[in-house]
């Protein structure tokens, strides 16, 4: 029999060992640190403020022995759940009923981190916690920041060249961007949720779901080369002004 534990949650960091766009993409160092390092350093420092435990899921030895220095448990993921076009649901689901039967308790709430985001600031995923904790509406807070391209602007292309509307308004709408109505995507970085989400409803968001906007640089999702060039720049640039800001 498991026990519900409504005073601790559970993150789960999902760390393939292979990748389509970028070759061992979370080995890959950004400022001579593995991206995944980035996530789990994040997670470790939320943990020494509120009850979390943390567990790496990875088909790969040499990410999960990444884990233990940054206070992670070191999961074991199934191949079937670790090809090229697995959901990442069931993994994260796999991770905490794992967790679950090892602890015999229930989690309250799982926090899913993305590996490829390794800007993703620590005080946001305390503020999404606080948020699901004061607001009992809501059942998951996800990362959102304001889409760079509109929907409005988006368009599909014919096989014989006709260019359309992705949505078709019945004009072709030249507005200035500020006139549009504003419209996010995810971040791609937090996804937190009750545990009931992801049991009853077999997803990592219920709803309503709260989006929590975040910055246009802590919502880069590396997965190209072009990502890891921007995403090496923009770390820098937070180190560096971070040593300003301590002199």
């Amino acid at each position: 029999m498991i026990d519900v534990d409504t005073d601790r949650d559970l993150c789960v960091v999902l760390a393939r060992g292979g990748s389509k766009g970028v070759h061992k993409k979370n080995l890959r160092c950004i400022d001579g640190r593995p991206l995944v390092s980035y996530a789990l350093n994040s997670a470790a420092e939320v943990a020494q403020q509120r009850s979390l435990d943390l567990v790496l899921s990875s088909d790969d030895s040499e990410i999960l022995a990444l884990a233990e220095q940054h206070h992670f448990v070191p999961l074991q993921r199934p191949k079937h759940l670790a090809q090229d076009l697995t959901p990442s649901f069931p993994a994260v689901m796999h991770a905490m009923e794992e967790m679950e039967s090892r602890r015999k308790a229930k989690y309250r709430n799982i926090l899913y981190l993305q590996s490829t985001a390794p800007l993703c600031k620590v005080s946001d995923i305390v503020a999404a916690f606080q948020c699901l904790e004061e607001r009992g509406d809501f059942q998951s807070v996800v990362a959102v920041v304001e889409a760079e391209t509109h929907p409005f602007r988006l368009k599909r292309l014919l096989a014989d060249g006709t260019l359309l509307n992705f949505i078709e308004q019945g004009f072709e709408d030249m507005r200035p961007r500020q006139q549009l109505p504003p419209v996010f995507r995810r971040a791609g970085s937090i996804y937190l949720s009750r545990r009931q989400v992801l049991v009853d409803h077999h997803s990592l968001v219920g709803s309503p779901c709260f989006g929590m906007e975040v910055s246009r640089e802590s919502a880069i999702d590396i997965d190209s080369e072009i990502d890891f060039e921007l995403a090496s720049v923009l770390i820098k640039k937070v180190k560096g002004n971070n040593r300003e800001a301590e002199n």
